[in-house]
């Protein structure tokens, strides 16, 4: 089985059916598509696949949620007719965007940590703007690959293309020979890269390292002597912490309280002593005298403090 067992993706194919493409031309393209999904690990779980097919409009022929499995894929794909005049790559990398990396439409939920990847395939030089679309979709973690195909125009390939570009920008001569292509996209994605296979036993961050891995923390956490497991640092270690008064720690991030007697000012860092002879706070008979944050009773003038130091006689 060539099909690689590798790191799932949510895989846009963006496919050009403009009328520069001629109908043998476009039968070459799904072709291609056909042995993409062939050499992919497809399925619910594993990779997703969508196809959009583009020229002066834009039809998404299925969505990420549709198809689970490769025959029925292919079968779709054996079914996409050309649309017409117009190469509107702008318009069609938007319309990725827009309607098919939505949940309702199957892509995994940022949580999954499930790459996002689209591969346009084009032989023209788009009719719009794609430089912002294209920036707005990396910015976004959408991962471009740029196909161009015989007369397509290279600038606007690699102004759309995610970085570094040489891994993401193709070109071949003819439809006839874009087949070629399938065990490039096969090297990519079934890279043997033991964070994406999961097989690694890091307990929060996986970071690649040649053939092997490293294992890191989140922010607040430090790496354990076991090299796998991380614990959370104590932010309330002398000082890492700016509270005035109390820090309590709390899995990496820390909050700052107050003794009794004061209240936590809005910096939430310092703290004011608390009026203890407001109404209500005190059980002075006559008269309280505030002391930084308690307080003591005191008399009118001709009585005296009885033994309680509450009530006067």
């Amino acid at each position: 089985d060539t099909a690689c067992k590798n790191r799932p993706l949510d895989l846009v194919f963006i496919i050009d059916s403009s009328r520069s493409v001629r109908p043998e031309e476009f039968e070459k393209v799904k072709v291609f598509l056909s042995e993409m999904i062939d050499t992919l690990d497809v399925g619910e779980r594993t990779t997703r696949v969508a196809v959009m097919n583009y020229a002066s409009t834009v039809k998404v022929e299925f969505p990420l949620r549709t198809y689970f499995d490769k025959a029925s894929m292919k079968e779709a794909i054996s079914r996409i007719e050309p649309l017409s005049a117009g190469t509107m790559t702008g318009l069609a990398i938007q319309t990725a965007m827009d309607e098919v990396f939505t949940e309702e439409m199957g892509t995994r939920p940022a949580t999954f940590n499930i790459p996002k990847v689209v591969i346009v395939v084009t032989d023209g030089r788009p009719q719009d703007q794609v430089q912002d679309v294209a920036a707005s979709a990396r910015a976004a973690g959408i991962e471009i690959y740029a196909v161009g195909v015989d007369r397509a125009d290279m600038q606007s390939l690699r102004i759309m293309a995610s970085e570094p570009l040489d891994e993401h920008v193709f070109y071949v001569e003819t439809y006839g020979v874009i087949e070629k292509l399938t065990s490039k996209f096969r090297e990519t994605f079934c890279a043997s890269n033991v964070c994406a296979l999961g097989t690694h036993d890091c307990q929060q961050v996986c970071v690649s390292n040649g053939g092997s891995y490293l294992c890191d923390c989140y922010e607040g956490y430090t790496l354990n002597p076991d090299k796998r497991t991380c614990s959370a640092v104590d932010m309330c270690a002398p000082g890492r912490h700016e509270c005035d008064q109390i820090c309590v720690s709390n899995n990496g991030s820390y909050a700052c309280e107050c003794y009794e007697g004061y209240t936590l000012n809005p910096d939430k860092k310092t703290c004011s002593a608390t009026d203890a002879c407001a109404p209500g706070r005190h059980d002075c008979a006559q008269v309280c005298l505030s002391n930084d944050g308690s307080y003591s009773c005191g008399c009118f003038e001709g009585y005296t403090l009885n033994p309680d130091k509450k009530t006067c006689s």
